[in-house]
């Protein structure tokens, strides 16, 4: 069964309860009973349509706290769909601490009401400045869920949900964009003016994280556990740790979850080869390579030439003669100890890069060189 729209007329009568003196924990409960089967976003259209109507804003906000706590008391109650370190736990986590900064914002902007000019808000200027940097390290929360939980979806042929989710993201991304230029240029501001944006931007901001952490917690991540399947929850998740958590992320949301296999640990398709970050047949990788535009010449850990790329238009001359070849001898004698000088320092870790300028058939051609190492810092040889 769908979502009720909420009944403006209730609305507009618990709005004057509030005006005439209730308390808005006694309102909270009226608005919870009478708003129980309608969505968040839903009620947020219904109050834009009050504005429009002509009800001041002023009159609106009242019941956008009441709205806003009930919400956030329903997320706390809320059953958890997944246990402690799943990723759709730790973003749910993170939704309601989210939250709990966004109720911050809006409390701090009434108190700062009853002030009179910027010099009487220092405490309160610095509790917004630590809520802005919290907002912002709030990012990876985002980018976690637009750079691996959506495409684990759209792997399993869920799309749209996964773009409405980042177009909606990118609202976010506004509306705090919005906030960070008003604290920055609150100094040129009137006071009062100051603190009236800043109001309508918490509120603004409350009001759609509600909404948006509603349609996830309810639709999306629900979906995610129907169509991903189990042992792809253990690369989402250790996809998440690569790329990192908000400092406000609790700790005991995090850990440890069930591991699958690394790719690179899995034997090669026929004719394909495995890497950690995908899967490329030979062809791909040789064409890959000759599509670089820079010549590339790998030598091994005994100074071996392996490998030279082909491209369309190469510096140096290189035929297929020299594979097998010691390094040394492709390189006049003059030159020799400078070449294992660079690759002995290479090999003891002293340093990372060998670079320099040559005039070479009125060209001025930039040549470097990099150690290769595994992933446990072995040398593997030099490319150039």
């Amino acid at each position: 069964m769908g979502k009720l729209p909420p009944d403006k007329e209730v609305l507009k009568q618990l709005i004057r309860k509030l005006h005439q003196g209730a308390s808005p924990e006694e309102v909270k409960e009226e608005f919870k009973e009478a708003f129980k089967d309608a969505a968040p976003t839903a009620i947020a259209q219904a109050e834009e349509e009050l504005i429009k109507e002509g009800m001041p804003k002023e009159e609106i906000h009242r019941l956008c706290e009441v709205h806003i706590a009930a919400f956030r008391e329903s997320l706390e109650r809320e059953e958890t769909l997944a246990p402690a370190g799943h990723p759709l736990h730790i973003l749910m986590e993170e939704h309601k601490i989210l939250l709990e900064f966004a109720a911050e914002l809006k409390d701090l902007s009434g108190k700062m009401k009853a002030k009179s000019d910027f010099g009487s808000v220092g405490d309160e200027m610095v509790e917004l400045r630590n809520l802005e940097r919290q907002l912002k390290d709030s990012e990876s929360h985002y980018i976690r869920e637009e750079n691996v939980l959506f495409p684990y979806l759209e792997k399993h042929g869920i799309t749209q949900p996964p773009a409405m989710m980042w177009a909606e993201h990118d609202r976010i991304r506004e509306l705090e964009k919005n906030l960070y230029q008003l604290l920055d240029t609150h100094e040129s501001m009137k006071f009062q003016g100051f603190v009236k944006q800043l109001e309508e931007s918490a509120i603004s901001l409350a009001e759609f994280l509600s909404g948006h952490f509603s349609k996830e917690n309810k639709i999306l991540f629900p979906t995610s556990l129907e169509v991903v399947v189990a042992n792809e929850w253990g690369e989402i998740r250790r996809q998440f740790d690569e790329l990192g958590y908000p400092a406000f992320t609790p700790r005991t949301a995090m850990v440890a979850f069930g591991m699958v296999e690394p790719l690179s640990a899995k034997k090669d398709p026929p004719g394909q080869v495995l890497f950690e970050t995908g899967i490329l047949t030979k062809e791909e990788i040789k064409s890959l390579l000759n599509t670089l535009p820079v010549d590339i010449t790998f030598v091994d850990k005994d100074d071996t030439v392996r490998y030279f790329s082909e491209t369309k238009e190469r510096i140096f001359p290189r035929t297929k003669a020299v594979i097998g070849r010691t390094v040394q001898l492709c390189h006049p004698q003059k030159s020799v100890h400078l070449v294992n000088q660079i690759l002995e320092d290479f090999r003891a870790g002293r340093r990372e890069v060998a670079e320099f300028w040559i005039n070479m058939n009125d060209r001025l051609v930039y040549i470097r060189y990099f150690p290769v190492r595994d992933k446990n810092g072995e040398y593997l040889g030099c490319v150039e």
